[in-house]
């Protein structure tokens, strides 16, 4: 294996030359420098990191949130030659042990994790292992703007990146995102521990922009308006396209109208199971039969899609923040082709994400009864499920209520839940911590809440935006 960058680029990756800002990025790290990297998607982020990865001498680990795209970025680097794994929860405990001797015995040169993996006892010491023989040349933090709760998908293990990169001997630090407004990426080096006044870190902004994208609106104000926009996105171009959605029932709805108009299209959401969803996303990704190039789908879907040639990206119902969006949007385009995306704008819409914005946001008072609950009221949630605590918690007269969800997401993110066992229904947990003081503290959550209805406004506005929208996305993340 090579260990200059150009002749890794060259004869590991199989490209001529870098591109953009990875030149000058994998230069600062590898003289040991810290980076925050805020690139497009699909610009190569990741050779930032893999090419300094196979030039150091030790470990690199790769801090990802994303389960779904680690297998494919390690079979890919592995059909390359490279000594890449990952260890996650989508692996059996035999297997996990096995890639953790391997690991251990310097085998691997990336390592692909979750954070919440340093939680596990089993997986420290191996760590400790390997600060102790091959030593830890490099951190990679992708999707870095999960770090900060400010950021449009906040992960509560990825604020403990600072403490974990601590314990790991403070290693040359790179984090990644196509999504940070400059707020979050100051947020970023904060939670990493990082000065941005040193000379040692910098931040590098390639811009948002992508040329080969354009940036549509239709304003609509009926169903039948949104049927004639989406069909006529999905003819537009040719080739693969996606419709987001944000609920599931008006996804099957429109879906059903669809079927009726003779448009073919797959359909993937939260309520398929996990093998006809895997069945879906193959389908679109290698499919040849009619309507295996269109896919109505929640936003979910994208995060582990990694197609070039998909033309149309359209969003039947508005995003709850302009950097959800622009990550959706990104995975259009990505061969550098012409890609459509469009945004139907309808006010009734916004009723929904502000629903939604109630949903993910509980405040203190409703985490405190849902963990009384689960410490009081084991048995019965044992034998009557979550519909039982639902009752207990939420006015029936309110409708739909997400908020509970949201909760158990976040006990189990904050260690507070274990699920007894995967294989039971969900809901079956018990308790293994404490609420932690972030849950209970009216006034971060209270601020977390505006936060999110600020980001929906300012989703708004892009909507209202009547000149360059481009432009507006490039102000609006620090980049012009």
């Amino acid at each position: 294996m090579p260990s200059d960058p150009r002749s890794i680029l060259t004869d590991v990756f199989g490209h001529t030359d870098f591109q953009g800002l990875q030149a000058e990025v994998i230069g600062h790290v590898l003289s040991g420098g810290h980076a925050v990297v805020l690139s497009p998607t699909g610009s190569g982020k990741s050779l930032c990191f893999q090419v300094p990865a196979l030039a150091l001498p030790g470990l690199t680990i790769v801090l990802s949130p994303l389960i779904a795209l680690m297998k494919d970025q390690v079979d890919a680097l592995r059909a390359r030659g490279v000594a890449a794994t990952f260890i996650n929860s989508s692996l059996d405990r035999t297997a996990r042990e096995a890639r953790s001797r391997e690991v251990a015995e310097g085998k691997v040169k990336l390592l692909y994790v979750t954070p919440e993996r340093f939680r596990k006892e089993a997986f420290r010491e191996v760590m400790e292992t390997v600060k102790a023989t091959q030593g830890i040349s490099l951190l990679a933090v992708d999707e870095a703007h999960c770090i900060s709760q400010w950021g449009h998908d906040f992960r509560p293990d990825y604020s403990r990146v600072g403490e974990w990169r601590t314990w790991l001997g403070n290693p040359t630090t790179i984090a990644l995102t196509a999504t940070a407004t400059p707020a979050v990426q100051d947020d970023i080096l904060r939670q990493l521990g990082l000065d941005r006044t040193h000379d040692a870190v910098r931040q590098f902004n390639r811009g948002i922009d992508r040329p080969n994208l354009s940036l549509d609106l239709v304003e609509t104000w009926s169903d039948d308006d949104k049927l004639d926009a989406i069909e006529a996105c999905a003819r537009r171009l040719p080739g693969s396209g996606i419709v987001y959605f944000t609920l599931i029932k008006t996804l099957e709805r429109f879906s059903d109208l669809l079927a009726e108009r003779g448009l073919p299209h797959l359909c993937y959401h939260g309520k398929l199971d996990a093998r006809r969803r895997r069945q879906v996303q193959d389908a679109f990704m290698h499919g040849t039969a009619p309507g295996d190039e269109l896919v109505l789908a929640t936003n979910a879907f994208g995060m582990g899609i990694d197609k070039a040639s998909i033309r149309t990206i359209t969003h039947a119902e508005i995003p709850g923040s302009v950097e959800s969006y622009y990550q959706e949007i990104g995975r259009s385009g990505r061969d550098g082709k012409p890609a459509l995306c469009t945004l139907l704008y309808d006010e009734r819409d916004l009723l929904t994400q502000m629903d939604f914005i109630r949903w993910t946001n509980p405040d203190a008072d409703y985490y405190e009864r849902v963990y009384h609950h689960l410490a009081h009221d084991r048995e019965a949630i044992r034998s009557f499920g979550l519909d039982w605590l639902r009752e207990r918690l939420h006015d029936r007269r309110r409708g739909h209520d997400g908020r509970l969800d949201t909760a158990l997401a976040m006990l189990e993110r904050h260690g507070v839940i274990e699920a007894e066992q995967h294989e039971l229904p969900r809901g079956l947990y018990q308790l293994v911590g404490q609420l932690p003081p972030s849950l209970r503290e009216s006034e971060r959550l209270t601020e977390k809440l505006e936060a999110d209805q600020l980001r929906l406004y300012d989703m708004v506005e892009y909507a209202k935006h009547e000149g360059n929208r481009k432009v507006f996305l490039n102000r609006y993340f620090g980049c012009g």
